[in-house]
């Protein structure tokens, strides 16, 4: 025998099922908001901004300039983290603020960036709290700068050898 919910709707017996209240519970959920027009609004808001967000996301994803333009953020970072360690090897941090100044990148971006450089291992926050280059940043700086610039590289060498 179906009992009747508060919902309005009929439970049949097998619904009593443990596991499946939940379930019930989001269908009369969704249902209420479909039936009353401020919920149904507010759910159509939120369902637009929602797919917005998507398409975006998905234009991000296609768009390879993203990458380009982030590791050369990236870069810029590790080579102002590097040159502060080597102006004062004792005192090597740069804080949040300065940072963003010197790399021109805004706080929300840099926050990316920063957080997948100290992920890498590649930065890390000193004992006051400011971001330093670790060894294995140097390392990296070092070997993008020397992919980048093949013929600089070729010149110091040919003029050691000379």
């Amino acid at each position: 025998m179906a009992e009747e919910h508060e919902s309005g709707f009929y439970l049949a017996p097998e619904t009593n099922v443990p596991g499946n209240e939940s379930r019930f519970s989001d269908i009369v959920e969704a249902h209420n908001t479909l039936k009353d027009p401020a919920k149904r609004a507010q759910y159509d808001i939120q369902y637009k901004h929602h797919l917005g967000r998507g398409k975006e996301l998905s234009e991000q994803a296609r768009d390879g300039k993203g990458f380009e333009r982030d590791s050369i953020i990236q870069l810029k970072v590790l080579s102002l983290l590097y040159a502060r360690r080597r102006q004062d090897v004792h005192n090597p941090g740069i804080g949040d603020e300065e940072l963003e100044r010197l790399s021109g990148c805004p706080r929300e971006h840099l926050e990316f960036h920063l957080w997948y450089l100290k992920s890498k291992g590649w930065i890390a926050r000193t004992e006051n709290g400011l971001f330093a280059i670790t060894v294995e940043g140097i390392d990296r700086a070092d070997s993008e700068r020397r992919r980048e610039t093949p013929a600089a590289v070729k010149l110091l060498d040919h003029a050691q050898a000379g």
